[in-house]
């Protein structure tokens, strides 16, 4: 079977619009949740998101399709692939372009059915991003286009790890974004998922979550192709897997089947036994009842290794950046895998005792690394899971 490496990353975010940035104030222990300042926040069940700020906006795209243009060329330009035209492209959103969305939906109330309205729902469209990418890029191999809600940033991880396995390209594009607009977070509220508080994976005040957005990129590439370019190697895709809990739409399956079978496969698919572990990059949303099910799900696939190893979540640092949470997720543990270091877990206080593994409160710390995990879910019931290794 074909090996696959990353060979370029890029970020946005509310922690800075860099890969380096970021991580060093995931490090730090900064966290990027502040008031919003796009909208009046009445109504909304937090006034603050991960909001970007200090990026080069422009007037032509929706603020989503921006922020994914901006990773890509970082991890294109981290690449540095001369014949981009051989690539191939897994693009994921969950909201498109919420913003134009919000506009065009402004628009049809007020009666303006014209050529600038049919505009701004084609800036809306899940497809769009994918198509401005293609202009930039010139894309000849399959592209793809995602929404799996929350589990989206992982899952096109491994759709670019599959066309690289086929055959289908040398290397692929992988990325995924998110914007917010007061629709969604109108939305978002309504379904309770967004706290009234602070984001507190694994502690026992813990009640939701709170959204952030931007984009994260990777370039996956087959190993010998990026050896005979000379590339630089940032890590290798061993695994991964997606399912579906078909248990419900917004609560998880109390008992983690669901993810317990996506980790299994994801460990399969990888070739590696839980005992190679040596970290977990967890989805931890700081909902009532995930983190206690992924938890759980994480013991039953790892058994004693579990209790051994730093199990972490940046979402209370970097929000949960929807279908750019895996994305983001995946790079920061490329950069645990290359430093040997692990980010902590903001806002972790007061231990839920049905939590019980190492959760990395406080501050980050030192570990030695070769092999991590990163989860991600989302609603509908949505898992996906990928095994990372550090390239040697």
């Amino acid at each position: 079977m074909k090996r696959v490496v990353i060979t370029g990353m890029g970020v946005v975010s509310c922690l800075g619009n860099s890969v380096e940035t970021v991580w060093r104030r995931l490090l730090a222990g900064d966290s990027g949740l502040v008031p919003m300042s796009r909208w009046d926040p009445t109504g909304l069940r937090n006034p603050r998101m991960g909001e970007v700020r200090d990026f080069p906006w422009d007037d032509e795209h929706d603020e989503a399709s921006q922020f994914a243009l901006f990773a890509a060329r970082q991890a294109m330009a981290q690449a540095g692939i001369a014949d981009t035209a051989a690539m191939g492209l897994v693009s994921a959103t969950n909201f498109g372009g919420a913003s134009c969305w919000d506009q065009y939906l402004s628009c049809l109330q007020a009666g303006m059915l014209d050529a600038e309205t049919a505009e701004l729902f084609h800036e809306f469209t899940f497809s769009r991003t994918a198509e401005l990418l293609h202009a930039c890029y010139h894309f000849s191999a399959p592209m793809r286009v995602l929404s799996l809600s929350c589990s989206s940033g992982t899952a096109l991880i491994g759709q670019g790890l599959d066309l690289i396995r086929l055959g289908k390209a040398p290397a692929v594009l992988c990325e995924g974004h998110d914007s917010l607009a007061f629709s969604s977070l109108a939305g978002l509220s309504i379904l309770r998922t967004i706290t009234n508080d602070e984001i507190r994976p694994f502690d026992t005040r813990r009640n939701g979550t709170i959204f952030g957005e931007g984009a994260a990129a990777l370039v996956l590439e087959e190993l010998e192709h990026a050896q005979a370019r000379g590339a630089t190697i940032y890590a290798e895709v061993l695994g991964y897997a997606v399912n579906n809990n078909t248990y419900h739409l917004t609560a998880p399956d109390k008992e983690g089947e669901g993810i317990v079978a996506v980790l299994q496969e994801t460990l399969r698919d990888a070739g590696v036994s839980g005992a190679e572990i040596d970290y977990v990059n967890a989805h931890g949303t700081g909902t009532a009842y995930f983190d206690v099910t992924e938890t759980k799900a994480i013991k039953t696939v790892l058994g004693e290794r579990a209790y051994r190893i730093p199990v972490s979540s940046i979402k209370p640092a970097i929000g949960h950046m929807m279908a750019a949470a895996g994305s983001v997720e995946a790079v920061a543990t490329v950069c645990a895998l290359r430093d040997g270091m692990v980010p902590s877990t903001l806002n972790l206080e007061q231990p839920d005792p049905a939590c019980d593994l190492d959760y990395v409160p406080g501050a980050a710390k030192a570990c030695p690394l070769r092999t991590a995990l990163s989860i991600s879910s989302g609603i509908g019931g949505n898992n996906a899971a990928v095994v990372l290794r550090r390239y040697e």
